[in-house]
């Protein structure tokens, strides 16, 4: 079947590599097919509703490389979910009565897409999934090919999600200036908050990048610049059972002995307590259109700040936060690399009229292929097991246990 014209959008949070992502499909076309059009839907689904876009010319097509150099989207991004119709009346995306995806598929043949390509997280993509199913089942004649975006890298079954890659390495940089405050004052706590709502694979990469930093460093102890105090002293995520009491215990020695302690946590780390602590109290806990707790507005990596302040006798706590830091920071080169083979294979696939998001199938030997979209999930777990983390905890002095519950539900 013939590829007249493509449509491009990418939806949900910012990872670093939707600019690049976008320019890698345009400069894919450009190469192998220039007379196929392509057109950009503005913030994601919501410009599908209301049918905005932009004509990518010749200018945007000459320069497409240009969009590898910047993080963000340039063609922006919004959080909207096509099944969720009370929520998109209320926004005035649709009207009372309207089904979302009818809406979609109406304008998508309204302006005679014959591919539409996603760029993001489960949630972009489950919703890619039920627009797929919907456009089948009334016989549209238009393919979905999806690029599985999330710096949480928590998609099933893909191995490794755009964008992670440089997000574990941005949150490193982050650390590496907030942890300089350890000696702002005496016995200080510090608490870096990293994305990843149900899972810990992020904030796992990010202590592991960290901590490769600190090898390259040289250290004076004798003026006081030691790597013990620089390090990290304990990481908290989704999938790990936490004793509080315990690990104040195993961190109130630290900061006896040197003064400060650093901890890398998850945001996700703890949730299943907070909410039993605000729904205990009669507090309504603020949810998204998919669902997802509001985790900004439950504030975890103070809740733990809360926790450990007075066990381990801290007389000053900061509490920081690299997510938006991380997640808009330009592609670096390993995501660089796994940006160009996915989106030439989302075109191969675009021609090929095989809908699906493009990844590394776990599933499947890790064969990098078009995983049909019913086999796209959220919250795939960080296997705590894995040996490089293992190790690392083992260093760190902490014990890791499987949690009994998931966070974020």
């Amino acid at each position: 079947m013939t590829v007249r014209r493509v449509a491009l959008l990418t939806a949900g949070g910012f990872a670093p590599c939707l600019s690049s992502a976008i320019g890698g499909l345009i400069e894919r076309y450009t190469e192998i097919a220039p007379e196929v059009e392509i057109i950009a839907y503005q913030n994601g689904y919501h410009g599908l509703l209301t049918g905005n876009f932009v004509v990518v010319d010749e200018t945007a097509r000459k320069h497409a490389d240009v969009l590898h150099r910047f993080g963000g989207s340039c063609i922006g991004n919004s959080r909207v979910k096509l099944t969720n119709a009370e929520d998109l009346i209320k926004r005035g995306l649709v009207q009372e009565g309207d089904n979302p995806l009818e809406v979609a598929a109406k304008q998508l043949e309204k302006d005679g897409v014959d591919v539409l390509h996603t760029i993001g997280g489960d949630d972009t993509n489950t919703t890619a999934a039920d627009l797929a199913a919907y456009l089948a089942e009334h016989n549209y004649n238009l393919t979905v090919v999806g690029l599985p975006k999330t710096i949480d890298n928590d998609v099933v079954p893909i191995r490794q999600s755009l964008g992670a890659w440089t997000a574990a390495e941005q949150a490193s940089v982050f650390a590496q200036n907030v942890i300089g405050e350890h000696r702002s004052n005496p016995r200080m706590l510090i608490v870096h908050e990293v994305m990843g709502r149900n899972c810990g694979w992020l904030t796992a990469a990010s202590s592991l990048a960290y901590r490769k930093w600190l090898d390259t460093q040289e250290w004076v102890p004798s003026i006081g610049l030691s790597r013990e105090r620089w390090d990290i002293h304990a990481v908290f995520v989704p999938e790990m059972k936490i004793d509080i009491d315990a690990e104040a215990a195993r961190l109130r020695a630290i900061m006896d002995a040197q003064g400060n302690v650093n901890i890398f946590l998850s945001e996700g780390a703890g949730v299943p307590e907070i909410i039993a602590e605000m729904e205990e109290s009669g507090m309504e806990v603020p949810r998204d259109p998919f669902g997802h707790v509001k985790l900004d507005r439950i504030n975890p990596g103070q809740w733990f700040a809360n926790q450990f302040a007075e066990l381990i006798g801290a007389e000053k706590v900061m509490v920081q936060k690299s997510g938006y830091f991380s997640r808009s920071a330009r592609a670096n080169a390993d995501d660089l690399r796994l940006i160009k083979s996915m989106t030439d294979l989302a075109v191969q696939c675009a021609f090929e009229r095989t809908s699906g998001v493009v990844g590394h199938d776990e599933e499947d030997n890790n064969r990098l292929k078009a995983v049909p979209f019913e086999r796209i999930a959220g919250g795939k777990p960080f296997n705590i097991m894995e040996p490089w983390f293992q190790d690392m905890m083992a260093n760190i002095g902490q014990t890791v246990e499987p949690a009994e519950t998931v966070a974020g539900h």
